[in-house]
């Protein structure tokens, strides 16, 4: 009997594939389960490819094709939603396909090249990802019907047979179709090649699923009564049956905080799974720092759940959080997380130790900073930033504390307890009640009036942290925490940063301006153009304040007047004299 939840996605699987009346089979599928956090944060994939049978080599292609996606989806990292680590696998598989096929000569010709057609059920949490190119199909079993999911990507030409209008490698590029479905226990989902579906019932269909011993007896009654109602083709199916589905709000790191006890606070001296702590740095209501050493003399910052945050398991989550994500970004300008030296034995995160200070240290101490300081550390942030947008993570939560500044000048984003990670919303929505994760005053309006948000709210509240720099205040006071709608958030003002006692370029003041605008799509459409703009006008400036050469050079503006008065008057009296 299906269970509505349970502490992990379980699935039944059953898969078949044959030759037919063929000689050889052209057909390709494989299905992958991990364990552990990997099953929670990247699901578990089934996929099949059927190879075209004009060419000699379409079943090296389909191979290629499923263990492709099979292999380096599941590389890629965890951060990213399946829609973008899949299609990229798929893009890249596609590109490696037809770069094959121009190798051997056979550019140009689809018919006889490196192509076949792909269907891929990659299911993760409580929602099915599908992903289909070709005219491989899949379905889910409803009753006694099969609801179909793909539409075909073929279309049928007069006096001749169906043609394929997308395959994978027959183009440089390939558009796979997606879906995206919410699964409930119970469901079961078939994936098929045309060999298969063309010739089947699906009443017949659903009775091999529902009496046979096991799926993978089912799948091979499948194509063995496809054969029978004349199939003259290659065929496979594979079949999955989920009985039960983790918990809405599980993330993967609930097995952690079940199994991991919280350690007593340790004292100077003592040691914690080979790391020697050395003396406590911060404390507060949530957590406890410790400056500790690794074995091999590596300085680390240990942080421990304080006793007031030991119930509160959303806190908790978001604290494994911080560490998770420093061992996934790897940039000079973010935080890391060094290996452990053997197992955790209780519930605590480890990071490197950054010896320097804070932004905001930085800030009191140089009130008045040149803007070459400023942009070398705007500059060194943004390469920072990237790392996170690259992996499709937010920081949500970017204001002066969270920079650090280290003894060599190198700017470190820290605090990861608030960042957005695609890949774990996925499995694990944010809950509305959740609120807005960063500080009020540098999260961008977006959050308070419930629009959709971007990267681009991280470089408002980069540009809010700039314009503090320059001039000690905030574009909007304490306004933008009183935002609760899309109206109110047009109503912001922007507070000029120029003023006589910070008399910085007009053209610097601009760009301050559009990074902190209130509407996302008006403000720079990436971060290298914020620090473009923050060493010369931008096009836009120049164009709206272009000023004539008579007000900018009077005399050279009459200088060049004069001589081509001069000229006209010598060009006239020359047509005069003929």
């Amino acid at each position: 009997m299906p269970k509505d939840t349970a502490s992990t996605l379980a699935l039944r699987i059953g898969q078949a594939s044959s030759a037919g009346v063929k000689p050889v089979n052209q057909d390709f599928h494989g299905a992958l389960v991990p364990r552990g956090r990997a099953l929670h944060l990247k699901g578990a994939a089934l996929v099949l490819a059927d190879g075209i049978s004009t060419s000699q080599v379409s079943a090296e292609a389909a191979e290629m094709t499923v263990k492709a996606l099979l292999t380096d989806y599941f590389a890629t990292p965890a951060s990213w939603t399946v829609r973008t680590a899949a299609s990229r696998v798929i893009a890249a598989t596609n590109s490696w396909l037809h770069a094959r096929s121009g190798f051997a000569g056979l550019a140009g010709d689809a018919d006889r090249g490196h192509v076949c057609t792909l269907a891929a059920l990659i299911l993760k949490a409580r929602s099915a990802h599908l992903f289909h190119v070709g005219d491989s199909r899949i379905w889910r079993l409803s009753g006694q019907s099969l609801e179909p999911l793909t539409e075909d990507h073929r279309i049928a030409l007069e006096g001749a047979e169906n043609v394929l209008t997308r395959a994978m490698g027959a183009a440089p590029r390939v558009e796979p179709s997606y879906r995206c479905v919410p699964v409930e226990p119970g469901d079961v989902f078939v994936l098929s090649t045309d060999g298969a579906h063309e010739h089947w019932s699906a009443r017949a269909v659903a009775a091999r699923i529902a009496e046979g011993p096991d799926l993978d007896t089912a799948a091979r009654g499948i194509l063995d009564d496809a054969l029978k109602a004349g199939s003259d083709d290659n065929l496979t199916v594979q079949i999955v049956a989920i009985d039960a589905l983790p918990a809405a709000e599980d993330t993967g790191f609930e097995t952690e905080l079940e199994a991991l006890p919280v350690p007593p606070l340790p004292r100077d001296g003592d040691v914690i799974d080979g790391i020697t702590i050395l003396r406590q740095i911060h404390s507060n209501h949530r957590s406890h720092i410790y400056f500790a050493r690794l074995p091999g003399g590596r300085r680390v910052a240990l942080k421990i759940p304080s006793s007031d945050a030991r119930q509160d398991r959303d806190w908790l989550r978001r604290f494994l959080m911080e560490e998770w994500i420093a061992r996934r970004i790897d940039s000079p300008h973010v935080l890391g997380a060094p290996d452990l030296p053997q197992e955790r034995s209780s519930l605590y995160v480890v990071t490197d130790f950054i010896e320097g200070q804070t932004l905001r240290q930085w800030m009191r101490d140089t009130p008045a900073p040149d803007l070459e300081q400023v942009r070398d550390i705007v500059e060194q942030v943004i390469r920072g930033l990237r790392m996170f947008h690259r992996r499709e993570m937010l920081h949500q939560d970017l204001r002066p504390e969270n920079i650090m500044i280290d003894r060599d000048g190198t700017v470190k984003i820290i605090d990861f307890g608030a960042a957005y990670v695609a890949g774990v919303q996925e499995a694990a929505p944010a809950r509305a009640e959740d609120g807005v994760m960063g500080t009020v005053q540098y999260s961008a309006p977006e959050y308070f009036s419930n629009d959709p948000v971007s990267w681009s709210a991280d470089l408002f509240s980069l540009g809010v942290i700039t314009y503090e720099m320059l001039t000690g205040a905030l574009p909007y006071g304490n306004h933008v925490g009183r935002i609760r709608s899309p109206r109110d958030r047009m109503r912001l003002r922007y507070r000029s940063a120029r003023d006589a006692a910070h008399p910085i370029p007009g053209w610097l003041d601009d760009a301050l301006r559009r990074a902190v605008h209130p509407d996302p799509a008006r403000r720079h459409p990436a971060l290298s153009e914020f620090a473009a703009n923050l060493r010369a006008p931008s096009l836009a400036y120049r164009a709206r304040h272009q000023v004539p050469l008579a007000e900018r050079d009077p005399e050279r503006f009459w200088k060049t007047l004069s001589g081509l008065l001069a000229l006209l008057c010598l060009i006239l009296a020359v047509l005069a004299m003929r």
